[in-house]
């Protein structure tokens, strides 16, 4: 079922609709869900960057406990978003023990800001179809 606003993903097998036609549209445009970032989109990933928007930095430990993770999955996450440019991390000793701050970067911000107006698309467009007859 074609849902308006929203077209099949590229290259999948495509079904002009009437809405397509009305609008003179020649080919499919690609359905909103492809310009997910996968780096951004993924459970854990998309919480360390809302937790740092809000907050600008964390502890390693806060993002942990919030998150519910383990040290190494939490870690490995962070390496993901440092590899692609969207945190920071920094070793600060206080106290006798080191304690690592992440922050989130202009360009974590940007790609958390692109994602959630994407998934923004998406709700937009089957909210009415969601509350349609029977809902």
């Amino acid at each position: 079922m074609a849902v308006e606003g929203m077209a099949p993903r590229v290259g999948a097998p495509v079904s002009r609709t009437d809405a397509d036609r009305a609008r003179g549209a020649t080919a499919p445009v690609a359905h909103p869900t492809a310009q997910l970032d996968d780096t951004v989109h993924q459970r854990v990933r998309l919480g360390v960057l809302s937790v740092l928007t809000e907050a600008g930095h964390a502890e390693f430990t806060y993002l942990r406990q919030v998150l519910e993770l383990s040290d190494g999955n939490l870690n490995r996450h962070l390496a993901v978003l440092a590899e692609a440019g969207y945190v920071d991390s920094r070793r600060v000793a206080s106290g006798g023990r080191a304690r690592t701050w992440v922050s989130i970067t202009s360009a974590g911000r940007q790609a958390l800001r692109s994602e959630l107006a994407e998934l923004r698309r998406i709700v937009d467009a089957h909210e009415k179809h969601l509350k349609g007859p029977g809902a």
